[in-house]
C-alpha cells in the first residue's frame, strides 16, 4: 500500500458516517454505482457534519480505490466466501486499520457496530486478526502476492504502463494515484486540478483569439480561455454533457464569450480554417487521473485504449481543418500510455505534415517524443500528456 498513508489518522467519527459509507461501498459493489454520483446522493439524504461527511468521502473512495490490497489483507483470515455487505464492512474496517492509522479498538468496534448483525462475530474475529498482522512491506513469499496487488491495480494496468514508461515511472505514478486527490481553486473559484489549468495555458489564447475547444465538459478549460479574453466555441457530443459547461459558463459570467454546441468532434459544424486556436482535450483511459476517480481503475478494460487511440486521431484530424494558416492546435489527453500519446502523434505526423510541432512546455514536463508528458509524481498532479501544432 501506498507509503504515508497511515499518518492519516483522525478524531473518531459516529456510527451514522460509518453507516453511510457502507451503504454506498455495498451499492458501488452491487448495482454498480459510480462513486461520484452514489456519494454525493447519500450525503445529501444524510444530516451529517461537515467533519464526518470528509470521512464518509475518505472511506468511500479510500476503500474503493485500495479495494484489491484491502481484500487480500482479508482473505488470509476467511474460511469461505462472504456476501457483499459483510466484504464491503471487512474492506471498510480493514482500510481504516491499515491506510487511516485509526487505533485497532476504534476501528474494530465501530465497524461491527454497523456491519450486517448476523456477520458481526465473523466482522470482529476477521479485523482482530487483521489488526494484529503488520502490512507487507515487500512483494514476495508470505507478503504481497505481486505488485499489482499491493498498489490496488487491475493488472493489465500495471503491466501497461510499466510496458510504457518503465518501471520506476510507472510505478511511481501508481503510487501518487493510490493517493486523494488535493482541491485545487483556480482564482476565480473553479475546482480544476492544476494539470488541466496548465492545459489550458499551452493553448495560449489572448484577447480577441477565436478558440474551438471541441470536447469541452465539463468546462474548465472553456472558461479559463475565456477568462483571459478569447471567444470561444464549446462543444461536445452529448447534450449533457454541454449543459455541464453551460453550467460552469454562467456560474463564472462568461456567457457572452462562450457558445455552445452540441456535435460530435470527428464532425464539427464549425467553418474551416477560421479558428485562431483550436483545443482538443480527448476522451481518453484516464489512466493518469485515476487518484481523482476512485472506480476508474476498475471498469476500464484493457482492449479500451487501443479503441480510443484510433478515436484521438480522428478529433485531432478534425480539429486540424478548423485551424487557420498559422494558427495553433493543441491536443491533451489525461492518460500515460503510450498508444494514446506518441502513436497518436505518429498517425497525425503522418496525415498531416502541415501540422509543424512547437517546442513542448517544460518544468514539471518532460520531453516524450514530439509533445510531453505530466507523471503525477512529478508536481502532485493528474497525469497529463500534450502535443501543441502550428498549422502552416
Amino acid at each position: 500500500m501506498s507509503g504515508g498513508a497511515t499518518s492519516r489518522s483522525r478524531r473518531p467519527s459516529g456510527p451514522d458516517a460509518r453507516r453511510t459509507a457502507l451503504e454506498v461501498l455495498v451499492r458501488i459493489d452491487t448495482e454498480g454505482a459510480y462513486a461520484n454520483i452514489a456519494l454525493p446522493h447519500a450525503l445529501d439524504r444524510s444530516r451529517l457534519e461537515a467533519r464526518d461527511r470528509a470521512f464518509v468521502t475518505e472511506l468511500v473512495y479510500g476503500v474503493t480505490r485500495m479495494r484489491r490490497a484491502l481484500d487480500h489483507l482479508i482473505d488470509r483470515f476467511l474460511l469461505r466466501p462472504v456476501e457483499p455487505p459483510v466484504r464491503a464492512a471487512l474492506r471498510l474496517g480493514a482500510h481504516q486499520l491499515h491506510l487511516l492509522g485509526t487505533p485497532a479498538h476504534a476501528a474494530v468496534s465501530a465497524t461491527v457496530e454497523v456491519a450486517p448483525p448476523r456477520a458481526r462475530g465473523l466482522v470482529n474475529a476477521v479485523l482482530r486478526r487483521v489488526a494484529a498482522e503488520p502490512v507487507p512491506d515487500r512483494v514476495g513469499p508470505g507478503a504481497w502476492p505481486d505488485v499489482a496487488t499491493r498498489l490496488s491495480y487491475p493488472d493489465w494496468i500495471v503491466e501497461r504502463l510499466v510496458a510504457d514508461l518503465g518501471e520506476d515511472d510507472a510505478l511511481g505514478a501508481l503510487e501518487v494515484m493510490d493517493d486523494p486527490a488535493a482541491a485545487t481553486e483556480r482564482g476565480d473559484g473553479y475546482v480544476q486540478d492544476v494539470a488541466s489549468q496548465l492545459v489550458a495555458e499551452l493553448v495560449a489564447a489572448g484577447p480577441g483569439d477565436l478558440v474551438a475547444d471541441v470536447c469541452a465538459a465539463p468546462g474548465g478549460k472553456a472558461t479559463a480561455l475565456a477568462a483571459v479574453g478569447a471567444y470561444v466555441v464549446a462543444g461536445d457530443r452529448r447534450e449533457v454533457r454541454v449543459g455541464l459547461v453551460r453550467d460552469n459558463v454562467e456560474r463564472l459570467g462568461h456567457g457572452e464569450s462562450v457558445a455552445l454546441l452540441v456535435a460530435d468532434g470527428r464532425r464539427p459544424p464549425l467553418r474551416a480554417g477560421a479558428f485562431d486556436r483550436v483545443l482538443v482535450d480527448a476522451p481518453c483511459s484516464g489512466l493518469g487521473s485515476l487518484r481523482r476517480r476512485p472506480d476508474a481503475r476498475w471498469r476500464i478494460e484493457a482492449d479500451a485504449v487501443d479503441r480510443l487511440a484510433t478515436l484521438q486521431v480522428e478529433l485531432v484530424l478534425a480539429a486540424a481543418e478548423l485551424v487557420r494558416p498559422g494558427g495553433t492546435l493543441v491536443s491533451s489527453v489525461c492518460t500515460l500510455t503510450r498508444a494514446e500519446t506518441l502513436d497518436v502523434d505518429a498517425a497525425v505526423a503522418a496525415a498531416r505534415p502541415d501540422l509543424e510541432p512547437l517546442p513542448p512546455p517544460t518544468g514539471p514536463w518532460h520531453r516524450w517524443g514530439r509533445g510531453a508528458i505530466l507523471l503525477p509524481q512529478a508536481a502532485g498532479t493528474d497525469g497529463m500528456a500534450v502535443v501543441s501544432y502550428r498549422r502552416r
